[in-house]
């Protein structure tokens, strides 16, 4: 199946926030330690990327997204450059999601390649993420991609079940 992977503008249409309501609801009821619990609603879901969207808006953040060969956003991810003079040669990288249904296809692995292409692209250096040592994290993903943990603090959130786990802090020069 064909995937087309684009940034996303911050005039997002109603079926593309639609979609990437769907998009995050999915990733967290799948397990997918994102930084919200399972019961996530619909509001909480648009709440969140109305600030994304905004970001998007003024230059502060980029989402990418995978779409599949009707359209439809199946995977999506976040490059949060940093914006004081000290840190602009740094980015985060956040909230990568595959839709459960639409895993182990190489979508996340591709949508890494195209953020770490932008952040290059952006003259950014580092790159850094967090993510759960618990089961909804995505430790050995990340290291296969040659990203480097420096550790984690116990207890730092919960997965989507509620059960307080570790982070797992990574990073990786370009």
């Amino acid at each position: 199946m064909p995937i087309h992977i684009e940034s996303l503008a911050a005039a997002a249409t109603a079926a593309e926030r639609r979609e990437l309501n769907e998009l995050l609801g999915a990733c967290v009821r799948g397990g997918a330690s994102i930084g919200f619990l399972a019961d996530i609603t619909e509001v909480e879901a648009g709440e969140y990327w109305d600030g994304v969207l905004c970001a998007v808006a003024a230059g502060a953040s980029f989402v990418l997204v995978a779409r599949d060969e009707g359209g439809a956003i199946v995977a999506s991810v976040q490059l949060a450059p940093a914006l004081r003079r000290n840190g602009r040669h740094r980015a985060e990288v956040q909230k990568l999601m595959v839709l459960p249904a639409r895993r182990g296809r190489d979508l996340g692995t591709q949508l890494m390649a195209e953020v770490e292409a932008l952040a290059r692209s952006r003259a950014l250096r580092l790159l850094f993420l967090d993510t759960s040592e618990g089961a909804g994290g995505a430790r050995v993903f990340y290291e296969k991609l040659g990203y480097t943990y420096v550790g984690g603090i116990p207890g730092y959130a919960l997965d989507p079940d509620g059960a307080p786990a570790k982070n797992a802090i990574f990073y990786k020069a370009l």
